[in-house]
Parts: C-alpha cells; structure tokens; sequence
C-alpha cells in the first residue's frame, strides 16, 4: 500500500533503520484499520489519552499487538515519537480512503469494458445527514450476476440534477462511461423515477438503453401499506399492535418480566411435549417494533406476539394493577385490545397473508432476481393468496377460537 498525503511527507524526512521502525509502526496501524474495517467495527473513543481505560478500537488493538510482540511494543503507542505515531484520527481516515480506494479499483477491474446497472438509495448518517449510496450491478467474468457497494455520496441537494451529477461524478472517477449504462434501479420517489425531470429521466436522455426497474420490494413496500391504509380494520389492528408493543416494552423490568413469564410458558409446553427441543430452538427474545421504512417489520411483530402471546397478556394485567395514572390507562387499553376477538382474528388473518408477501419480499432482493423471476413470484404469490381466499377460512377461524 503506497503511504501518500501526511504518511508521505513523514516517510521523506527519515531514513535508515528510523524507516524500519516507522514501516512496522505504520503497518501495524495499517493491519488493524483493515481488520476494524473488515468487522465493521468503531474507530475511536471516548477518552484516548495514555492512561484510558477505553481508548478505542485502534488503540486497543494495537496495545494487544504490542502484547504479543516485543519487536513492534518497542515502536508504536508510547514507545513512539510523538509526532509520528500513526494513530491520529486524519491518519486513520487515510489509511482507510486508501483501502477504499483500492476496493473500488478492484470492483472496477472486475466489471472490465462489460455494461453495468446502478442501484441508488437513501441513507442517514447519526447526525441526520442524507447521504446517497450506489450499488453496481453486473455480470463477472465467470458469468455470475454480481453487486457490489461501491459508494457514500453525501447530497445537501436533493434535486434531480444534482443527485444525477453527483452519481456521475462517482462513475467518471473511475471511468465508468454512461454510454455502458444499461438499467438504474432507485425507488418510487419523484426525484429519482418522475416521468419528466426524474434522475432516470436525465439518464435516459445521455443512454436510452439505460432502462429504469423501479426496485421491486420497495413496489411491494408501497402496494402492502396502501392497502392496509384502505382497510380500516388492518390499518386499526396495526396501530393498536403498536400501541401494545410499546406499552409492554417501556421498561427493561417490564422486558425482563415478559421474558421469565415467557420462559415459565416454554418449560411447561416442553414438559407436556407440545413443542420440541433443539439446537436454535426455543431461544429468549423479546417483542418487535415494527419499523416506519419496511413493513416487512410488522411481519416480525405480529410473529413476536403470536409467540409470547400468553406472556403479554400477563405483563398486561400485572401493569394494570401495579401502575397509576396516564400509564394504568395504556396497560388497560392494551390489556383490553389484544384479548378482543377482532384483535386475534386480524393478528392470525395478517399472519397468514404476510407469511406469503414476506416469502415474495425476501425472494425480490436476492441478486439473481431478473424481471422474468420476478413475475413468476408474483404469479406463485397471487395463486396462494387466491387459495387462502377460498380454502383458509375454515381453518383460519379454527386457530382463532
């Protein structure tokens, strides 16, 4: 890895057995960017002083590594000069560019003179910055369908113009040509996918074989949630669901006690042998909120209140009896909701339907999808709706009482 920038300027003004020592300090630093990076781990800490209990990945591991080898514990953290110890934060963002850079040629090299296809997404940072990030998708050399994250771009200007420059200045950095374009797949916003001055309308108007797939989970994201919105019982049972959840889940003691009563209801269906043991089975968990982007997350909630179902119930009750005022009042209402009729038929009815649009979520964002695999899930998916139209009913109300 070629040092360049501060790493550069620092290597110049030394020589002799000095550059060994500081080769092996940088190195050191180096390996452990790499291998922090690798696992997706944090950097920095709180407090990086000498004598901090916690002063970060980078310098904790490096510390480890000095441990284990008296030859580098003799040139990095203490042992080195104070102005060359290659733990600085701008020392650490540029070993890391530097390993970026080298990931996106790699990506490059591998995509060659072949046409390409660009997934392009929304992404918030910590502190609410919106950043845009860019996917490549394209056939490697052994003929398998590949994806490869390739780019954070931030983006104060959301505009159509402005994303489009900014996604071409990604791609003309490493010579990537629009004219090998061959299809764009971003979301439903107009921005991104409007008829007239979208970004994949100004694509077009560079590449017409730059064709638009509007991201099929997220069509199955919008078709779901606009049929809830249509059904007002659905949409009712979907905020009461919430509303439950977010009751039971207040409090870690509340957490805590959902769990033991839940265990309790475990070791006594074990004990009669209505269920079985297993390796992975049966673990401990916890109720699921359901999140505001997928509602492939409600799925996961209703299956975490099917499952500790009796144990909310109990929580419930203890809550009602236990707590007073504003908080008495939502475990009552809780308590009351989720042992209505309604509430359970909708909870096993949503379940059996989900079961079906989740297999169809899941199967949309596997890489191998292609349009023709696409709707031969729709089609599998629509067959099994329409007979649990027409077959489920019997056995659907049976489960509910």
């Amino acid at each position: 890895m070629k040092p360049s920038g501060h790493i550069d300027k620092v290597m110049h003004r030394i020589g002799g057995e000095e550059v060994l020592k500081h080769r092996l300090r940088l190195k050191t630093t180096i390996m452990v960017v790499k291998q922090l990076a690798l696992l997706g781990s944090s950097f920095r800490g709180h407090d990086e002083s000498d004598d901090s209990l916690n002063p970060g990945n980078v310098l904790a591991w490096i510390g480890f590594a000095a441990k284990l080898n008296d030859q580098i514990n003799s040139v990095v953290l203490r042992n080195a000069p104070g102005n060359a110890k290659y733990t600085s934060p701008s020392i650490q963002k540029e070993i890391l560019g530097i390993i970026a850079n080298r990931v996106r040629c790699k990506i490059r090299e591998e995509i060659g003179d072949s046409c390409f296809s660009i997934l392009v997404d929304e992404a918030v940072d910590e502190a609410g910055r919106e950043q845009m990030s860019i996917i490549l998708r394209y056939v490697s050399s052994s003929g398998i369908v590949t994806e490869r994250f390739f780019a954070l771009k931030s983006v104060a200007n959301t505009s159509a113009e402005r994303l489009k420059q900014a996604i071409c200045d990604v791609l003309s950095q490493y010579d990537l040509q629009i004219e090998k374009l061959r299809s764009q797949g971003y979301d439903g916003a107009s921005n991104m996918s409007g008829q007239f001055n979208g970004v994949k309308t100004l694509f077009l108007r560079d590449c017409p074989y730059a064709y638009f797939v509007h991201c099929f989970a997220h069509r199955l994201q919008l078709a779901l949630v606009t049929s809830a919105k249509v059904c007002d019982p659905i949409w009712d049972f979907f905020s009461i669901l919430d509303c439950i959840i977010n009751v039971v889940k207040a409090s870690p003691k509340r957490i805590r006690e959902l769990q033991a009563i839940h265990k309790k209801d475990l070791d006594g269906m074990l004990d009669v042998g209505e269920i079985q043991s297993g390796q992975g089975a049966n673990q401990m968990t916890s109720l699921k909120r359901s999140g505001p982007a997928r509602w492939g997350s409600h799925y996961h909630s209703i299956l975490s209140i099917m499952n500790m179902f009796n144990a909310t119930c109990v929580v419930l009750e203890d809550l009602c009896r236990s707590t007073e005022g504003e908080q008495r009042a939502q475990a009552r209402g809780a308590s009351k909701n989720i042992k209505t009729f309604e509430f359970v038929f909708n909870l096993h009815l949503m379940k059996g339907i989900m079961d079906i649009t989740d297999f169809l979520c899941q199967a949309f964002q596997q890489e191998s999808v292609d349009i023709v695999a696409a709707v031969g899930f729709v089609s599998m998916a629509k067959v099994k709706l329409q007979k649990l139209w027409d077959e489920g009913w019997d056995k659907l109300l049976q489960e509910v009482k």
